[in-house]
């Protein structure tokens, strides 16, 4: 007690700046201290935590596993097969137990195929998780959305469709690729059609994923795209245009030039490669008129569209552009001048004023 005493009268006769550090070094003691013990508590925690998950998880699995070889008599489930349903559907009434439940049947289902997976679908649906799995998509919280939908895409639920597509333009981009993802795995190109009410972003990330999984489905007929390519949402457009490279959609030709003229670059940008790839010759003199006011972009993937279908009468407009302020166009214009006229490239060599030109010319006639 004196020793406190004397510390608090060696405190009281110090600068304030000791006293502050003094406060401080306490404060910062009590917290360290505090989360220690906040730690030690919280591992204890998950360590039993996860005791009692590996429990059930056991105990859930033996009684699916058990559930998934009886065999079935010929009114359907056996006597031990409702014992086992009318025990999942008692712990189902608990979040935790209906956790633990769902989780074994996804590693069932993912680890089994044929009339086995078929069984775990049937028990999923005869144990009612569905109604929690559609209760989740009300949720205030966006995580528990995402969950539901996940949960009814990989039990396959399709009869959830209206309830999923309701939150195509979530404002949460995690739940919006749920949709998505559920709408393309279970009803396959007829699950683009959410692209008609998409207002919001399609990512380049979720665009590579979508195309990758409409990949893994042969034999599938695409919807028409037409509406996507007029969309007002540009990332749709954008999207569009990549459907129309992959599935060789020629016969929308004519929608396609008209988006030359389109008022996002982004668009421009992605389309010009594509009508390239589809080799739409009448792209050229739209884009010649346009070129002056294009973004170097559009004027660079122009000349990489004219290595693919240029021909003589493109000459005079090529020659234009071997004075552009870019070096790549500059470039560009002379391997196809050297491709188109071989008399008048040679010729540069010897006329031009420009020495870097003629340095170009030298180089690629020796190229």
């Amino acid at each position: 007690m004196d020793r406190f005493q004397y510390f608090l009268d060696y405190l009281n006769n110090e600068p304030f700046i000791i006293q502050l550090i003094w406060v401080v070094t306490f404060i910062l003691f009590i917290t360290v201290i505090v989360l220690i013990i906040y730690l030690k508590v919280l591992r204890t925690y998950l360590r039993d935590k996860g005791r009692i998950v590996d429990k059930y998880s056991k105990r859930y699995e033996l009684l699916l596993i058990t559930y998934l070889y009886a065999e079935e008599d010929k009114f359907g489930v056996n006597s031990e097969q409702e014992l086992i349903i009318k025990k999942l559907k008692k712990g189902i009434l608990f979040k935790f137990k209906r956790q633990v439940i769902i989780a074994t049947l996804l590693k069932l289902r993912n680890e089994i195929s044929g009339e086995l997976a078929d069984s775990i679908q049937n028990l999923y649906n005869k144990t009612k998780l569905k109604k929690y799995a559609l209760l989740k998509l009300n949720n205030r919280n966006w995580d528990m959305v995402v969950t539901g939908i996940r949960e009814l895409r990989l039990f396959n639920i399709k009869e959830a469709h209206d309830d999923v597509v309701k939150h195509t333009n979530h404002p949460k981009k995690e739940v919006r690729k749920e949709v998505q993802l559920y709408l393309i795995n279970l009803f396959h190109f007829e699950g683009l059609k959410f692209l008609n009410e998409l207002k919001t972003p399609l990512s380049e990330w979720d665009q590579i994923q979508l195309l990758e999984e409409l990949q893994k489905f042969d034999n599938q007929e695409l919807p028409d795209i037409s509406n996507w390519l007029k969309s007002e949402n540009f990332y749709v457009v954008i999207f569009a245009i990549k459907l129309a490279k992959i599935y060789n959609q020629f016969d929308m030709k004519e929608q396609l030039l008209g988006l030359l003229n389109h008022s996002n670059e982004k668009v421009r940008t992605e389309l010009i490669p594509v009508l390239s790839y589809l080799h739409v010759v009448e792209s050229k003199e739209i884009l010649k008129k346009n070129f002056n006011k294009s973004s170097e972009d559009e004027q660079f993937l122009f000349f990489k569209l004219l290595e693919e279908l240029a021909d003589k009468n493109d000459e005079t407009f090529i020659e234009q552009q071997l004075v552009h302020s870019n070096f790549e166009i500059r470039l560009s214009a002379l391997k196809l001048l050297k491709y188109l006229n071989i008399d008048k490239f040679e010729e540069l060599e010897i006329s031009s004023n420009d020495t870097e030109l003629g340095i170009l010319v030298k180089h690629l006639k020796n190229s």
